[in-house]
């Protein structure tokens, strides 16, 4: 349990990051992170984080994909949590 704790940690830092990198750049017109990415952090267990970093950063607050995504995501995470918990 511990090393999944360090896990959630680190990859919601890695989606606070990235929404603040991807804004960064966007400002600096530089290479972007692509969405894709962005989606695929946000997945693999950083959706609070990459939640946090939109509205932060306000980046990507006014894409209907992101605003419906990210929060999608994270439901789906709680949810997944719970019936791992309580039910196996």
């Amino acid at each position: 349990m511990k090393y999944f704790v360090i896990y959630l940690i680190i990859m919601n830092l890695a989606g606070f990051a990235s929404m603040g990198i991807d804004k960064y750049k966007a400002r600096h017109h530089k290479w972007r992170i692509p969405e894709k990415t962005l989606f695929l952090i946000a997945a693999i267990g950083g959706s609070a984080g990459s939640i946090a970093g939109m509205q932060t950063f306000r980046h990507k607050t006014k894409h209907t994909v992101f605003i419906i995504g990210m929060p999608l995501i994270f439901i789906i995470h709680i949810a997944l949590f719970i019936f791992l918990k309580y039910y196996i």
